[in-house]
Parts: structure tokens; C-alpha cells; sequence
């Protein structure tokens, strides 16, 4: 047993299910050994950015990690966009890179980088392995500290020598810790500030977004008359039909001021202090009042679900949670397709027990409202704000959950970052109905120019924001991928895409010119 063959053995032995992989040379006995060893899933990706992405949807919806397999330090920036994003979903995931054989890396050639410094900024355990003897201690260090909370990158950084020499014994996969409870003191203290008659929000993220979490906050509310909402951005939130549903702090810098204007406290649960995606001249870049004083509930790495059900138990009294009445909104029988139109056509049409990934960018910021009766659903957000996550993030929760029916809303701009993907739920038979939001433009930066004081912007400015020149063909583009595509413009139309969309054994992808 060589040292790639101890290292793939161990991530069985450790429950890793699934690699999704765009190798190399250096990892060929890698490769070698997924094929010897049996219950690790290969997903080839075309990509290093959709394989990444992919593994990012798959922990989401699996909570656990997958691994990767990245070729050399290019490859692993090829993904990095996506692992930013991974780290801000708080997703485990697991690195494997290959690198150059020890005694090769000193002849400096063409693919030689510094791998444990692009590694660096994403993972906080990170690893070269020094000897095939230790390749599988170490891969089972990675499986342990991806699953740390609140979940973690870990990159372990594979020589091709210690791949393909003799390796050690499989390895045990160390203990991995509980998350922490919160201490009685911190919940008695929110307690008095949520009884306190001054205006309070409880705002919510990472875990406290799921339905059992949104329950007791929405009756901590209902209790003390105080108030609750999400971060702008979730990895993963449980809504629907059944369910709590609650607003998210907008976008946009001055909607979300106008929403925080008048609260004297902000209780973070597993969410952050407010602050807008990019400084702007003249507005704040915090967006609650500068008088308004923030407090920890529980962060990240503690048991949110407990420490709101704790809270509950001291404050909430009998309120019951205010849960969302089954609704479908009707569907227009005409008129031009439109974010609000498109709103309809899903809340009408969303099944149970789907899994929506949402990077529509401008056109989704109000789906909420339309879809918030639908049956129960699972939404994931682009978390890191580098886009080109979605077709990746699809076809990951899409491995994960087989059995459920994968949604993916895409902005046009943002899914050509990574249409590879197409390719892959394809070659994997996916059942996802891919919806491109086909404006032609990156509409989001048209919008940006007058929020930064770009005044008067001229044709070369609004050339560069511009997908019309040529305007791409989504369905040849998805059709050559091997995906079946439908093009529409009009309500009606959507809504018969949608169906059949629903309805087709494999991926299926809608091009919806806006």
C-alpha cells in the first residue's frame, strides 16, 4: 500500500464519501488509488472552480466534507474564489493537492508555486505531508479540523513521492470536539436586555437560521414584543410552508440603515455586526445606528440551537412561533418576465422538499416574500460575494441529496464564471433545473457606478457592463454541455419550462430573457 492508497483508506475509514477532482500528474497515484479502494464517489469537474464550488454545496446539504482534488498551486487558485466563499458558508471541506516530488521542487519548474501560501489565507489547518509513512495521520488531521466547529477548510498539501511510496497504516480520525455551550450568565444577560422595553433585534445566521432554531427566536420575539432577523447572506436556511419566515437585512446600504434605523441593541446569534459589502462615499460602512450597542448570544463555533431555546425557555413564556400559512401566489397568464413576475412562477411552482441555490444577484433580492408559503425548502445563498458559485453549489447539494429536486438560480453574468458545470450534472445524470436570468448585462454594477459617485459614465464604461455584444446563447451553450435547455420570454412560457423542467429525468436548464 502506497501512501496515496493509506490516505484514501483513511478518508473512507473517516466517512468522506465523495471527491470531486480536476487532476493532474502529480496526483495520478491518487487517482490510482480512488479506483482500488472502494466507497469514495469521483465527480470529475472541468474546473478547479467548480470543483471547489461543488464541495461547497455538498457539505451544506451533507454537513460533512468532501474532498477535493487540485492540481498543483495553479489549480488550487483556479478554485480559490470558491473556497472564499466555502469559508464564509463556514462549509468543511477537504483540500487534497498535489505537489511536485521533494526532490524535484529545487529544479523550479514551469508549475512549481508556493502552495502553502495560497493555501494560507482559506485554511486555517493546512499541511504538507514530509513522508509517505505519515500521508494517512495526516489526511485524518484534515478530516478532524474540517469538522471543527463552525466547519473549516483543511488543505493537505500531497508531494508525488510521498504518493507513490510506501505508505503507513490507516488512520483513526482524532476526536472532533463538541461545539460549546453558552454559559448561563450570557443568556440571563440577553434575557434582561430583551425584557428591557428598549427596541431589540435578535439577528440570526449560520446555524440559527434552520426551522427549529427560527422557532424559538420567533417566539422570543413574540414573548418580549422585540424583533428578529437574518444576515444579508446564509449558507443554508430552512423556509416555507410550516416554518418561521424572516426578513433579511437588505443589499442595498440604504435600505438596510432605513431597517436598523431605531434599535438601541442588536443580539448577535451566529451573525455578525452589520456592515455593507463595499464602502461608498458618504454613507456608513456599519449599518446600525452608531448609538445602537451589539451583544453576543452565541458566535459561530457555540451551539446556537441551544442557547435560543434556552433563551426561549426564560423569556417566551407561552408565545408560540409565528409560522408561515401554506400559499401559492397565482401565476400571470401574460405579460414580460420580470424579477417580480419570475418571484410568482416560483412561490407557485417550488416543490417540497427542494434545495434552492440562489445567485441571482439583482433580480433575487425580493423572492422572498413570493416564495416564503411554498413547501418547505432549503435556500443557499452566495456567502462570500465572489460570484460564480451557483451552478457549482448546485451540483454539490445535487451529490449530496439525490432524492430532492435541486433549483438553481443564476444570474447570466455569474454563471458563465463556471458554466463547466453544466457538464458535470450532466456526465453525473442530476436532477437540477438550472434557471439563467438572461438580462444581458451585469446589471448589479450599473447600480454600483452611481452608489460610488461614478457620475456621467460614458460608452466605454457602459460597454464593460454589457453582455450583449454578442448576447450569449444559453441554450446551444447548455445543449453542447450535454444539458437539455428551453429558451422563454414571456410568463407563460417560464412557467411551461419550469414544469417540465420539474419533470425531466436529468439536468435541465432555462434560459429567461429578462
Amino acid at each position: 500500500m502506497n501512501g496515496a492508497e493509506s490516505l484514501v483508506r483513511t478518508l473512507v475509514a473517516g466517512d468522506v464519501e465523495v471527491c470531486f477532482a480536476n487532476p493532474g500528474t502529480s496526483e495520478m497515484h491518487f487517482v490510482a488509488a480512488l479506483d482500488r479502494v472502494d466507497g469514495i464517489r469521483c465527480v470529475l469537474c472541468l474546473f478547479e472552480g467548480v470543483v471547489t464550488g461543488a464541495a461547497d454545496g455538498y457539505a451544506r446539504m451533507a454537513e460533512k466534507p468532501a474532498a477535493t482534488l487540485l492540481h498543483l498551486g495553479p489549480g488550487l487558485a483556479n478554485g480559490l474564489a470558491n473556497i472564499h466563499n466555502a469559508s464564509r458558508a463556514r462549509s468543511p471541506m477537504i483540500n487534497v493537492v498535489g505537489e511536485h516530488a521533494t526532490y524535484h521542487l529545487e529544479h523550479d519548474a514551469p508549475l512549481t508555486a508556493d502552495i502553502e501560501m495560497l493555501a494560507r489565507q482559506y485554511s486555517p489547518w493546512m499541511k504538507t505531508s514530509r513522508s509517505s509513512r505519515d500521508v494517512a495521520a495526516d489526511g485524518a488531521e484534515a478530516i478532524a479540523a474540517a469538522q471543527t466547529a463552525p466547519g473549516q477548510i483543511a488543505t493537505l498539501i500531497l508531494p508525488a513521492d510521498t504518493a507513490w511510496s510506501e505508505g503507513g497504516p490507516v488512520a483513526t480520525v482524532p476526536a472532533i470536539p463538541e461545539r460549546e455551550t453558552v454559559d448561563e450568565a450570557v443568556i440571563d444577560a440577553i434575557a434582561a436586555i430583551l425584557t428591557s422595553g428598549e427596541k431589540t433585534l435578535l439577528l440570526l445566521g449560520d446555524r440559527a437560521v434552520r426551522a427549529r432554531p427560527l422557532e424559538d427566536a420567533s417566539r422570543i420575539a413574540r414573548g418580549t414584543g422585540q424583533h428578529v432577523m437574518a444576515q444579508t447572506s446564509n449558507a443554508r436556511m430552512e423556509r416555507g410552508a410550516g416554518r418561521v419566515a424572516v426578513d433579511r437585512i437588505p443589499y442595498p446600504v440604504d435600505q438596510a440603515v432605513e431597517k436598523l434605523e431605531g434599535f438601541k441593541h442588536i443580539v448577535l446569534v451566529g451573525a455578525k455586526d452589520p456592515v455593507g459589502f463595499f464602502g461608498y462615499p458618504g454613507k456608513p460602512s456599519r449599518l446600525a445606528p452608531e448609538s445602537c450597542e451589539i451583544h453576543l448570544l452565541a458566535d459561530i463555533t457555540q451551539d446556537q440551537a441551544d442557547a435560543l431555546a434556552r433563551l426561549a425557555g426564560k423569556v417566551a413564556g407561552d408565545a408560540t412561533p409565528d409560522l408561515t400559512p401554506a400559499h401559492r401566489p397565482e401565476i400571470p397568464e401574460d405579460g414580460p418576465l420580470d424579477p417580480a413576475s419570475i418571484a410568482l412562477v416560483l412561490g407557485a411552482l417550488i416543490p417540497e422538499n427542494a434545495i434552492i441555490t440562489d445567485e441571482s444577484v439583482t433580480t433575487g433580492r425580493n423572492f422572498f416574500p413570493a416564495t416564503a408559503g411554498a413547501p418547505p425548502h432549503d435556500w443557499l445563498q452566495l456567502t462570500g460575494g465572489a460570484i460564480g458559485v451557483g451552478i457549482p453549489l448546485a451540483t454539490g447539494a445535487a451529490i449530496a441529496c439525490p432524492d430532492r429536486q435541486v433549483i438553481a438560480l443564476e444570474a447570466d453574468g455569474s454563471g458563465m464564471y463556471t458554466v463547466q458545470g453544466l457538464w458535470t450534472q450532466a456526465r453525473e445524470k442530476l436532477n437540477i433545473l438550472n434557471c439563467i436570468w438572461s438580462n444581458r448585462s451585469y446589471a448589479i454594477l450599473n447600480g454600483e457606478l452611481a452608489n460610488v459617485g461614478a457620475e456621467n459614465p460614458g460608452p466605454k464604461a457602459r460597454d464593460m457592463l454589457s453582455l450583449d455584444h454578442p448576447a450569449i446563447d444559453w441554450v446551444s451553450v447548455a445543449e453542447g454541455l450535454g444539458v437539455t435547455a428551453r429558451r422563454v420570454e414571456t410568463v407563460p412560457e417560464f412557467a411551461a419550462a419550469f414544469r417540465e423542467g420539474l419533470a425531466h429525468e436529468g439536468p435541465f436548464l432555462i434560459e429567461v430573457v429578462m
